[in-house]
Order: C-alpha cells, then sequence, then structure tokens
C-alpha cells in the first residue's frame, strides 16, 4: 500500500440544478489536479440541493443515468485523479432517493458506491428535519479498496454513529470520508468534536468535505470542510465560504502507528448490559 496522498478537498454551495454543480465539479477537479492531487473529495449533494421536492422528482434519475455522477466520471478520466462524488440524490426501487455517494478510479471507473445508512430525521430548536420521507436508507456499510489501502464511506448523519465507525476500522478503513452539509446550528456544536471523534476512536483519516453558505433552495449550511489525523488533530479547516478547495497531504503510515499505540479496535470486549 501506498502511505503519500495529496487529497484535495472541495466545499461547495450547491444548487438547485445539476448543471451548475457540474461546472463547479469540473472546476474544482481542475483545480485539484493544477495543485498536484491524487483525489478530489466532495460535500454531501453535491450533485443536486433541491428541497422542492416535486421539482426534484423531475431530476432525479437512476444512478445510472445521473448527469452528475457521469460528468465526475468524466471529470476524473480527463484529470487523471481519483474522485469522491460525495453524494447526490438518484432514485431508490420504492419512489424515494438514495443519498448516494461515489468513488471514482482516474481512468473514470467506479470504484465503489454507498447509499447512506443513517437518515436525518431529528427536531432541534429553529429547525426540523425529515429526511426519511424523501430518502431510502442504505442497508451496508461499504470499503472500498484503492492504492493508500482501504477507505470507508459515510455520509453526514452517519458521523452520529460509532458503530459504522468501528466496523470500517475494523475492516481495515485507514481513511473514512465523511462528505455533509450540515446545519449552522448543529454545526457549531457539533460538527469539529463529532469529527475528531470518530478519528481518534477508529485511528483513521477522516476527510469531511462540506456544504457551505445560502443555497438556491433557501438552506444555510455550516463549512468548515476538514481533514482530522488519526490522533484528532485537524490539519485544515476550510472555514466558511464556497467553492474553494485546499490540497492537504497525508501520510498514512500514521494510522498503523496510531493503532499500535492506542489498540482500541483489539481491545474492544463485548458487554451484556445488567440493570442494578
Amino acid at each position: 500500500m501506498e502511505n503519500n496522498l495529496r487529497i484535495a478537498i472541495g466545499q461547495m454551495c450547491s444548487a438547485d440544478t445539476h448543471e451548475v454543480n457540474i461546472d463547479t465539479m469540473r472546476a474544482l477537479a481542475g483545480q485539484a489536479k493544477g495543485q498536484g492531487a491524487d483525489m478530489l473529495a466532495l460535500p454531501e449533494v453535491a450533485g443536486l440541493m433541491n428541497a422542492n421536492r416535486k421539482v426534484a422528482q423531475t431530476q432525479v434519475v437512476a444512478a445510472e443515468d445521473d448527469p452528475f455522477i457521469a460528468a465526475c466520471r468524466e471529470a476524473a478520466a480527463a484529470n487523471g485523479i481519483w474522485l469522491h462524488s460525495g453524494s447526490t440524490p438518484v432514485r431508490a426501487p420504492d419512489g424515494r432517493f438514495f443519498n448516494h455517494s461515489t468513488l471514482i478510479k482516474p481512468d473514470g471507473e467506479i470504484a465503489a458506491t454507498y447509499n447512506k445508512v443513517h437518515l436525518f430525521d431529528v427536531d432541534v430548536p429553529g429547525a426540523t428535519f425529515k429526511e426519511s420521507k424523501a430518502f431510502a436508507p442504505g442497508d451496508a456499510a461499504v470499503l472500498a479498496d484503492t492504492p493508500w489501502g482501504p477507505m470507508g464511506l459515510t455520509i453526514c448523519y452517519d458521523m452520529r454513529f460509532p458503530h459504522l465507525h468501528r466496523l470500517l476500522a475494523e475492516g481495515g478503513a485507514r481513511l473514512i470520508f465523511s462528505p455533509a452539509a450540515f446545519t449552522v446550528p448543529t454545526g457549531r456544536a457539533h460538527w469539529h468534536v463529532l469529527l475528531r471523534a470518530r478519528a481518534i476512536e477508529t485511528g483513521a483519516y477522516v476527510i469531511a468535505a462540506a456544504q457551505s453558505g445560502t443555497h438556491a433552495d433557501g438552506r444555510e449550511t455550516y463549512g468548515h470542510s476538514l481533514a482530522v489525523d488519526p490522533w484528532g488533530k485537524v490539519i485544515a479547516d476550510l472555514e466558511d465560504g464556497a467553492p474553494k478547495l485546499e490540497v492537504v497531504e497525508i501520510d498514512l503510515s500514521m494510522v498503523e502507528k496510531t493503532r499500535v499505540q492506542i489498540p482500541s479496535l483489539l481491545n474492544k470486549r463485548d458487554v451484556s448490559l445488567r440493570r442494578a
């Protein structure tokens, strides 16, 4: 496995049409290549952010027909880089959507896909969300093989579920993607601490490309795309504003070194709950 990875983190303020987001993605891919990146990571709903479900129903198609995924494959091949699409909505069998992530090889072929497992059904001060009304959940954790070793795929709200990340780490994940479109209130309260915790407990790098700003559909997102190392240190924070890009050089041998120092993956014990 290779250890040195130059990964570009792309922060976006996604629009409510595929075409605008494709243009942004292509620009970010070109910048990533120009700055010597091996891989580009994009945020959740990079391909389409449209809260108007009636209109979205006319835009969202099956993954194999999705224009954003097709454009990402073309951009990966044109620039000779790996490309993590963040996510985009695609049609699910039950008529709802999947929040769908794609990891693409430098030849444009798809290495792995993932459908968001944990849906954002919450009621917090100032905001109520019911993602499950429009989206169907995925049913599997996904590891992707790359030249830098296995990489785990998650999306946004998944970061609140440590067991998913532990499963990926136990499977060998050296890096975990966590693309997101975090709300501003929850971002201010939880974003940094959650991502640092997931990195620390798994001993893996966490790459969290994020949405930032006020979107065409009226939503506001927190930004602060992050790269976190296995010790929990934030090594990149894009703060707010979009589109923007930062290339981070990481040494993946730190994963094994950290897991030897703190072998929590090996020290796990299964216990039962007892009420006293």
